[in-house]
């Protein structure tokens, strides 16, 4: 069911959750996916790059056979995994993350930040063992995270609120101090990160 003040996506605004130069690949996905049950919803809009892209906060099509999904391009399946990473349903929404946490791509990296700001745990241990060279100064992950979260400090800075609200209404009984609640330590990567990048706080 679509949420109340939603704003209604149409598949070809789904195109747009991507930098221009990979819309036919947008597409080809796209061509495959089952009809949804209803339409993405409430896109969120974030730079990857210098380009501009709106990305739907839920998706809500049915997953697609193995087979279907190994006939697609490495790029088209890592755009796919992205898609279904904006699942209504939380455990596929982890399936999808994991095929994308660990990549360096620069447009994969808006939906793994997005997923660290909402309230699935094993989401937030997964995207910690995807993000594996984070830490590694130079690496290209923390390099594509630097980018990422120096260009958008407004969607930063909303995920670190999101992190805080979700822990103290739904974690602090297993994690009293939110030092040692994992979304804390990701927050702290993901900072450190876009310090390297600006070279400032």
């Amino acid at each position: 069911m679509q949420q109340p003040g939603s704003i209604a996506m149409t598949d070809d605004d789904l195109v747009a959750a991507f930098p221009h130069q990979l819309a036919s690949d947008v597409r080809a996905v796209l061509a495959v996916m089952p009809e949804a049950r209803s339409a993405p919803v409430s896109p969120f809009s974030v730079y990857v790059g210098d380009e501009a892209v709106a990305i739907p906060y839920r998706i809500y099509q049915d997953e697609l056979p193995d087979d279907v999904v190994r006939a697609l391009t490495g790029v088209q399946q890592a755009i796919l995994h992205c898609l279904y990473s904006r699942h209504s349903d939380g455990l596929v929404r982890q399936r999808h993350l994991e095929q994308i946490a660990s990549s360096d791509d620069p447009w994969a990296v808006p939906f793994v930040v997005q997923l660290a700001g909402e309230y699935v745990l094993e989401i937030l241990k997964s995207i910690q063992h995807g993000l594996s060279d984070l830490p590694s100064e130079g690496s290209a992950q923390r390099l594509a995270y630097g980018d990422f979260i120096a260009r958008n400090p407004g969607f930063f800075a909303r995920t670190e609120r999101r992190v805080v609200s979700y822990w103290s209404c739904y974690y602090r009984w297993k994690f009293p101090v939110f030092g040692t609640y994992p979304g804390c330590h990701l927050l702290g990567l993901l900072r450190a990160a876009a310090i390297d990048r600006t070279g400032r706080a």
